[in-house]
Protein backbone atom coordinates (compact mmCIF):
# COMPACT_ATOMS: atom_id res chain seq x y z
CA UNK A 1 0.00 0.00 0.00
CA UNK A 2 2.69 2.49 0.91
CA UNK A 3 5.13 1.84 -2.69
CA UNK A 4 1.36 2.61 -4.40
CA UNK A 5 1.25 5.84 -2.58
CA UNK A 6 4.38 7.01 -3.25
CA UNK A 7 2.92 7.92 -6.68
CA UNK A 8 0.31 10.18 -4.77
CA UNK A 9 -0.48 13.53 -6.99
CA UNK A 10 0.78 16.02 -4.56
CA UNK A 11 0.91 20.17 -6.06
CA UNK A 12 4.03 22.12 -5.47
CA UNK A 13 3.24 25.90 -5.56
CA UNK A 14 4.92 29.17 -5.26
CA UNK A 15 3.87 31.02 -1.76
CA UNK A 16 1.94 34.56 -2.30
CA UNK A 17 0.35 37.28 -0.32
CA UNK A 18 -2.76 38.64 -0.74
CA UNK A 19 -4.21 42.21 0.67
CA UNK A 20 -7.67 41.37 2.02
CA UNK A 21 -8.53 44.60 3.75
CA UNK A 22 -7.16 48.02 3.29
CA UNK A 23 -8.58 51.81 2.38
CA UNK A 24 -7.72 53.32 -0.48
CA UNK A 25 -4.14 55.35 0.33
CA UNK A 26 -5.80 58.58 0.28
CA UNK A 27 -7.86 57.86 3.12
CA UNK A 28 -5.24 56.23 5.69
CA UNK A 29 -3.54 59.15 5.06
CA UNK A 30 -6.07 61.52 5.46
CA UNK A 31 -7.61 59.59 8.67
CA UNK A 32 -3.10 59.42 10.18
CA UNK A 33 -3.00 63.20 9.31
CA UNK A 34 -6.82 63.90 11.05
CA UNK A 35 -5.43 62.21 14.32
CA UNK A 36 -1.82 63.34 14.02
CA UNK A 37 -2.92 66.88 14.29
CA UNK A 38 -5.19 66.13 17.39
CA UNK A 39 -2.29 66.13 19.07
CA UNK A 40 -1.33 69.56 17.94
CA UNK A 41 -4.71 70.97 17.24
CA UNK A 42 -3.96 72.29 14.23
CA UNK A 43 -6.45 70.24 11.55
CA UNK A 44 -7.31 74.35 11.30
CA UNK A 45 -4.26 73.57 8.75
CA UNK A 46 -5.67 70.35 6.71
CA UNK A 47 -6.24 70.66 2.82
CA UNK A 48 -7.06 68.66 0.17
CA UNK A 49 -3.11 68.05 -0.07
CA UNK A 50 -1.32 68.52 3.17
CA UNK A 51 -1.71 64.80 4.14
CA UNK A 52 1.38 63.33 2.24
CA UNK A 53 3.80 66.13 3.64
CA UNK A 54 2.07 65.67 7.20
CA UNK A 55 2.55 61.51 7.46
CA UNK A 56 6.09 62.23 5.84
CA UNK A 57 6.80 64.25 9.30
CA UNK A 58 5.32 62.40 11.36
CA UNK A 59 7.23 59.22 10.29
CA UNK A 60 10.51 61.34 10.05
CA UNK A 61 10.02 62.63 13.22
CA UNK A 62 9.65 58.85 14.62
CA UNK A 63 5.93 59.67 16.01
CA UNK A 64 4.72 56.24 15.29
CA UNK A 65 1.81 55.89 17.17
CA UNK A 66 -0.28 57.77 14.80
CA UNK A 67 0.03 55.01 12.21
CA UNK A 68 -1.50 53.08 14.94
CA UNK A 69 -4.98 54.44 13.60
CA UNK A 70 -5.34 52.40 10.58
CA UNK A 71 -4.69 48.60 9.56
CA UNK A 72 -4.19 45.87 6.97
CA UNK A 73 -5.59 42.25 6.99
CA UNK A 74 -3.41 40.28 4.22
CA UNK A 75 -3.82 36.49 3.58
CA UNK A 76 -0.15 34.53 3.37
CA UNK A 77 -0.12 31.15 1.40
CA UNK A 78 2.92 29.86 2.83
CA UNK A 79 4.78 26.79 3.98
CA UNK A 80 4.37 25.70 8.23
CA UNK A 81 8.07 27.16 8.62
CA UNK A 82 6.95 30.46 7.41
CA UNK A 83 3.92 30.82 9.33
CA UNK A 84 5.43 29.88 12.76
CA UNK A 85 7.64 33.15 12.19
CA UNK A 86 4.43 34.96 11.18
CA UNK A 87 2.62 34.31 14.53
CA UNK A 88 5.62 35.23 16.46
CA UNK A 89 4.58 39.01 15.84
CA UNK A 90 2.70 40.95 18.41
CA UNK A 91 0.08 43.22 18.18
CA UNK A 92 -1.48 41.38 15.26
CA UNK A 93 -4.52 39.38 14.97
CA UNK A 94 -4.44 35.68 13.17
CA UNK A 95 -6.42 33.21 11.80
CA UNK A 96 -4.52 30.10 10.69
CA UNK A 97 -5.31 27.17 8.14
CA UNK A 98 -5.93 24.21 11.17
CA UNK A 99 -4.20 20.53 10.18
CA UNK A 100 -6.76 19.30 12.79
CA UNK A 101 -9.94 19.60 11.14
CA UNK A 102 -8.23 20.04 6.81
CA UNK A 103 -8.63 16.94 5.83
CA UNK A 104 -5.93 16.99 2.80
CA UNK A 105 -7.47 13.24 1.62
CA UNK A 106 -10.90 14.79 0.68
CA UNK A 107 -12.18 16.02 -2.84
CA UNK A 108 -12.03 19.48 -1.92
CA UNK A 109 -8.48 19.37 -0.99
CA UNK A 110 -7.99 17.41 -4.73
CA UNK A 111 -7.22 14.21 -2.43
CA UNK A 112 -3.57 15.68 -2.13
CA UNK A 113 -1.36 18.12 0.34
CA UNK A 114 0.45 20.85 -0.99
CA UNK A 115 3.73 22.14 -0.53
CA UNK A 116 5.75 25.50 -1.23
CA UNK A 117 8.27 25.03 -3.63
CA UNK A 118 12.09 25.87 -1.66
CA UNK A 119 13.53 28.75 -3.90
CA UNK A 120 17.34 28.19 -3.07
CA UNK A 121 17.73 24.67 -4.97
CA UNK A 122 17.07 24.18 -8.39
CA UNK A 123 14.89 21.87 -9.66
CA UNK A 124 17.41 19.71 -11.23
CA UNK A 125 19.58 19.38 -7.83
CA UNK A 126 20.20 16.49 -6.60
CA UNK A 127 18.96 18.28 -2.87
CA UNK A 128 15.81 19.42 -4.97
CA UNK A 129 15.20 15.46 -5.98
CA UNK A 130 15.66 14.57 -2.75
CA UNK A 131 13.30 17.50 -0.97
CA UNK A 132 10.44 15.78 -3.33
CA UNK A 133 11.39 12.36 -2.22
CA UNK A 134 10.88 13.28 0.99
CA UNK A 135 7.36 15.04 0.39
CA UNK A 136 5.71 12.49 -1.50
CA UNK A 137 7.02 9.58 1.61
CA UNK A 138 5.17 11.71 3.76
CA UNK A 139 2.29 12.53 1.58
CA UNK A 140 1.95 8.84 0.95
CA UNK A 141 2.31 7.82 4.91
CA UNK A 142 -0.59 10.37 5.84
CA UNK A 143 -2.76 9.49 3.04
CA UNK A 144 -2.05 5.75 4.35
CA UNK A 145 -2.80 6.98 7.66
CA UNK A 146 -5.75 8.34 7.06
CA UNK A 147 -7.35 4.83 5.06
CA UNK A 148 -5.94 3.16 8.62
CA UNK A 149 -8.55 5.38 10.52
CA UNK A 150 -6.24 7.89 11.46
CA UNK A 151 -8.17 11.11 12.23
CA UNK A 152 -6.27 14.25 10.77
CA UNK A 153 -5.14 15.58 13.96
CA UNK A 154 -3.31 12.16 14.39
CA UNK A 155 -2.00 11.73 10.95
CA UNK A 156 -0.81 14.99 10.60
CA UNK A 157 1.92 14.11 12.87
CA UNK A 158 3.86 13.16 9.70
CA UNK A 159 3.26 16.34 7.56
CA UNK A 160 6.40 18.13 6.33
CA UNK A 161 7.56 21.99 7.30
CA UNK A 162 7.02 22.56 3.53
CA UNK A 163 3.08 21.76 3.94
CA UNK A 164 1.04 24.82 2.27
CA UNK A 165 -1.24 26.58 4.81
CA UNK A 166 -2.87 29.59 4.58
CA UNK A 167 -2.49 32.73 7.33
CA UNK A 168 -4.49 35.93 7.60
CA UNK A 169 -3.22 38.66 9.42
CA UNK A 170 -4.46 42.40 10.51
CA UNK A 171 -2.03 44.75 12.03
CA UNK A 172 -2.07 48.11 12.03
CA UNK A 173 0.36 50.13 9.64
CA UNK A 174 3.06 50.94 12.60
CA UNK A 175 3.09 46.88 13.16
CA UNK A 176 3.30 46.06 8.87
CA UNK A 177 6.11 48.48 9.30
CA UNK A 178 7.62 46.52 11.83
CA UNK A 179 7.23 43.41 9.87
CA UNK A 180 8.49 44.46 7.43
CA UNK A 181 11.70 46.11 8.11
CA UNK A 182 12.82 43.03 10.09
CA UNK A 183 11.42 40.34 7.78
CA UNK A 184 13.01 41.78 4.24
CA UNK A 185 16.56 42.39 5.51
CA UNK A 186 18.97 39.49 4.28
CA UNK A 187 19.03 37.78 7.74
CA UNK A 188 15.58 36.55 7.23
CA UNK A 189 14.68 33.48 5.96
CA UNK A 190 14.63 33.05 2.33
CA UNK A 191 11.28 31.95 2.32
CA UNK A 192 9.51 34.32 4.46
CA UNK A 193 11.58 37.18 2.45
CA UNK A 194 9.89 35.44 -0.75
CA UNK A 195 6.41 36.96 0.62
CA UNK A 196 7.48 40.20 2.43
CA UNK A 197 9.10 41.89 -0.21
CA UNK A 198 6.27 41.72 -2.58
CA UNK A 199 3.96 42.68 -0.01
CA UNK A 200 6.41 45.92 0.91
CA UNK A 201 6.07 47.04 -2.84
CA UNK A 202 2.35 46.55 -2.76
CA UNK A 203 1.70 48.83 0.33
CA UNK A 204 4.11 51.44 -0.91
CA UNK A 205 1.99 51.67 -4.08
CA UNK A 206 -1.46 51.66 -2.47
CA UNK A 207 -0.40 53.98 0.67
CA UNK A 208 2.32 55.81 -0.38
CA UNK A 209 4.45 57.60 2.39
CA UNK A 210 3.60 55.18 5.07
CA UNK A 211 6.01 52.47 3.45
CA UNK A 212 8.11 55.07 1.33
CA UNK A 213 11.76 55.07 3.30
CA UNK A 214 11.50 50.91 4.07
CA UNK A 215 10.92 50.57 0.32
CA UNK A 216 13.61 52.71 -0.32
CA UNK A 217 15.97 50.82 2.26
CA UNK A 218 15.23 47.30 0.52
CA UNK A 219 14.78 48.46 -2.76
CA UNK A 220 16.97 46.04 -4.78
CA UNK A 221 15.72 43.45 -3.07
CA UNK A 222 12.09 44.37 -3.83
CA UNK A 223 13.46 44.95 -7.40
CA UNK A 224 15.27 41.31 -7.17
CA UNK A 225 11.93 39.53 -5.64
CA UNK A 226 9.29 41.29 -8.19
CA UNK A 227 11.77 39.92 -11.33
CA UNK A 228 12.43 36.30 -10.17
Amino acid sequence: MTARRLKAPMRIIEPYHQILSLPDGASVLKLIELAGRTCYKSEDMMSADSADAFVGRIIASKHHSVLEHSSCTVRFVCDRGVSHELVRHRLASFSQESTRYANYAKDKFGNEITVIKPPFWPEDSEAYGLWLQSMRQAEAAYLTLLTMGAKPQEARSVLPNSLKTEVVMTANLREWRHVLDLRCGKPSHPQIRQVMLPLLAELKDRVPVAFDDIHEKYRPDVKAALNA
